[in-house]
């Protein structure tokens, strides 16, 4: 029995510039952060007991003789990927729910990889899982999905990552003092709108709008520039940070009808009235968690001004991916 355990994460600056369609000419760049919310994956050969071969429950349960039969496309291509023969009981349980803007889909595959690999009894890498988890969402799924959120769930922490090049993918931690680091997180504010959507869909809409908005993703990367520079500055410019993070929502809407709506914007200006210093919705758009910048002292008002949506205190995961739990026990 293997039991992983994966973060989900949050994307402060350069969304959109992690699509190979774009950082494979241009180049890219993220700055984002895992949090202490989680995907937990169970995982076991299944006993050859039943009348079927695979087990999979996450929010449907599967019974499947083959993994063609498999129905879920993550499990199935993983599984194919992998090379499993033999049959797979499989659990997933989660912290937050799926199609909310916090890389949930890619979240289960890193998860469900690193189960995967060490019932095999492989220790992958970081790095490893990340590259298979963006292998199997985007070349044998067909996922309309960026490069970010793997690495993200993969290796845990606050980084900036660079796309492209000859490494394709570089992880960069920020390393800044205890204060600093505690100050930045105790500015966060994470609100679930209610409003969830298909990540792929929207996100096929920002693909084929790339070379029209090209001068939008120049200014995304020049923002993560930016916030990396007032993080690491020895002043606490942190006012300034949620500052970027408001430039960073204005430009990010330019890049698709579908990424916000009235609603959400409704939700986004009422925060900002009532003291965010910036913020914006996090994942491809129309839905999901909004996250605001708000001074430790404004936060009360904030809450009470948006108090129709669910607030989700979290903090930063510096771990990434882990095996929470790993027993061996006899194959039949």
């Amino acid at each position: 029995m293997i039991i992983s355990r994966t973060p989900f994460r949050i994307s402060f600056f350069g969304g959109g510039t992690d699509y190979p369609a774009w950082y494979r000419e241009h180049g890219g760049a993220v700055l984002s952060t895992a949090i202490n919310k989680y995907c937990y994956i169970t995982c076991r050969y299944l006993p050859p007991f039943h009348d079927f071969k695979h087990l999979i429950r996450y929010y449907k349960r599967e019974e499947a003789q083959t993994v063609d039969d498999i129905q879920h496309p993550s499990v199935r291509e993983c599984l194919k990927y992998l090379e499993f023969e033999q049959g797979i009981d499989l659990v997933h349980h989660a912290d937050l729910p799926a199609r909310s803007g916090l890389g949930s889909s890619s979240t289960f595959t890193v998860g469900l990889l690193h189960a995967l690999y060490a019932l095999k009894h492989e220790m992958a890498t970081k790095r490893q899982l990340a590259i298979s988890a963006i292998k199997v969402e985007q070349d044998l799924i067909g996922e309309n999905v960026g490069s970010q959120d793997q690495v993200a769930a993969a290796f845990g922490g606050l980084n900036k990552i660079e796309f492209g090049g000859p490494h394709e993918i570089s992880v960069r931690p920020l390393i800044m003092s205890p204060e600093r680091f505690d100050s930045l997180q105790q500015h966060m504010m994470l609100f679930f709108t209610g409003y969830s959507r298909i990540a792929s869909e929207v996100a096929a809409d920002q693909i084929a709008q790339i070379p029209n908005k090209k001068a939008n993703l120049r200014e995304m990367m020049q923002l993560v520039e930016e916030a990396e520079a007032l993080l690491l500055s020895k002043e606490d410019r942190l006012a300034e940070f949620g500052k970027l993070l408001n430039d960073q929502w204005m430009v990010k809407r330019g890049m698709s009808s579908r990424i916000s709506t009235p609603e959400i914007d409704q939700i986004y200006e009422t925060g900002m009235k009532a003291g965010a210093l910036g913020g914006k919705l996090l994942g491809a758009g129309s839905g999901g968690f909004m996250l605001m910048f708000v001074r430790p002292e404004q936060q009360k008002a904030v809450k009470t001004a948006l108090g129709k949506l669910l607030h989700v205190p979290c903090r930063f995961d510096t771990l990434g991916s882990q095996i929470i739990y790993y027993s061996q026990h006899d194959q039949y």
